[in-house]
Order: structure tokens, then sequence, then C-alpha cells
């Protein structure tokens, strides 16, 4: 094991820093980066923890996009979020003995797990870090209760229009949305799993954004042209991803 690379660190210090309530002393930044951590690489497509294990270690997301989901004894799957660099999506397996979802990778990723004993030991040192990471949690918490709703409650333009909005502020907090533009690796049926539409309702929806020239979507990159409409036909308010001061923006 070894302490993050300098550009794998950088990745999870603003994702800390956008949600702490309060700045990163250096010896908080110094205690992240020295984290320690065995990064693995995995294909698209490949569980990465399954429901009904016990894990000794969580991680953190240094490259791609995963989806945590659940499945029917069918097979029919539900994906409840998706989550991008920066974020520790098992983090309630430090508390938790058994997972109660899985997690797979959408696109190529690159992980970093890091042993639950190796976590305890920096909350120890650095409380205020445990305290940002248990708001990770809470923040979690808050992402799923606004999926409910847009599942449940809005119609099918107005949910993809919501997924779009959320990816795009989430991956521009880390730095990887520049211009409104972001990966979106997730293919049409998958995008049905996460939405509770059909494959077909996709198709649809994603020519009508085009149409109205709300986005483009080419080569699996999402570029966003009208933020404010596509912000309005999903009434989006990103208050529920705790964000600071970027809430307001």
């Amino acid at each position: 094991m070894t302490g993050f690379r300098q550009t794998e660190a950088q990745v999870l210090v603003r994702k800390v820093e956008s949600i702490a309530l309060f700045t990163l002393s250096a010896d908080e930044t110094a205690a992240l980066r020295a984290l320690p951590m065995h990064v693995a690489t995995f294909d698209a497509y490949q569980d990465i923890v399954r429901e009904g294990d016990r894990p000794s270690q969580s991680f953190a997301i240094l490259e791609g996009i995963v989806a945590i989901y659940k499945s029917t004894r069918s097979g029919k799957r539900q994906v409840m979020a998706y989550h991008v660099p920066g974020d520790v999506p098992d983090l309630q397996s430090l508390h938790l003995k058994m997972l109660d979802n899985s997690i797979s990778t959408v696109s190529p990723c690159r992980i970093g797990f890091v042993q639950h004993d190796a976590m305890r030991t920096l909350f120890r040192a650095h409380p205020r870090l445990g305290e940002v990471f248990w708001r990770m949690t809470l923040i979690d918490a808050a992402l799923y209760r606004e999926w409910m709703l847009n599942i449940g409650r809005r119609e099918a333009y107005a949910r993809m229009a919501h997924l779009f909005c959320e990816l795009i502020t989430r991956l521009d907090v880390v730095g990887l949305a520049p211009d409104r533009t972001c990966p979106l690796p997730m293919t049409q049926p998958e995008l049905a799993d996460a939405l509770g539409v059909t494959p077909v309702h996709v198709n649809r929806v994603l020519g009508d954004m085009r149409e109205a020239g709300l986005i483009t979507l080419r080569n699996r990159r999402l570029t966003v042209h009208d933020w404010e409409g596509l912000k309005t036909a999903a009434e989006f308010d990103p208050t529920y991803l705790h964000l600071g001061s970027r809430d307001a923006e």
C-alpha cells in the first residue's frame, strides 16, 4: 500500500473541501494525501462489491463513474445513484457488517481501496475529517431521497434533465465538467434502469432534448448548451447536494 499519487489525492481533497463546513488545515490535507490505499483498475460493467458482501475496506473513486444498484430475483435492476470521482460510495461498510446493495462500474474506473482500520486511525487523529466523512454519508442519503422523488413523481423528460443537471454539478465540483461538458458513459438501457422508464422512452426524450437545444450527446460525452433551460425543465435545485457556496450558483 502507498499513499495517493498527487492527482488521486487532489480529487478526494477537492471533494472533501466541497462539503466541509470549514477550511482544511495543512495537517488534515496532508493526512488525506497520506492515506494508505491500494489502487485497482476495473473495466466497465464490473461489480466492485456485491450485496451480501462483508468488506473490511471502503473505496474512493479516482477515475470513472460507478452505479449503486439493487436487483429483483428475476434480474430486473434499479440504479439507485451514480457516483463520481472523489466519492466514497460504500462508506457505510465502515459501520454496517453486510452490504445491502451492489456497486458496479459504468465506465472503466480506477478505484482506491482503504482498509477500515486505516480510516478509523485517520478519524481518531483528525476528528474533523471524521465529521466530514460522516457528512458525506448524510449527503448520499439526501441524494437517494432526491432520486426517489425524481423517479416517483417527475415525468420522464424532467427525470432525464434532473439527472443531467446533477451529474454536471457533481463533476464540476472536482473539476471534471469544463464548460458544462462531461462524460456520459451510460447506454440507453442503463439510463432506463436509472430513470425507471423503457430504453425506447429514453431514446425519445434524448431526441426531444436535442431538438429543444438543451443538450448534445456525442461519443458518450454530454454537453449542456442551455443550462438555465435544463434546470427549469428539471426543477433542479442543488440544495440537496450540500455543496456550500456552490448551492447558490
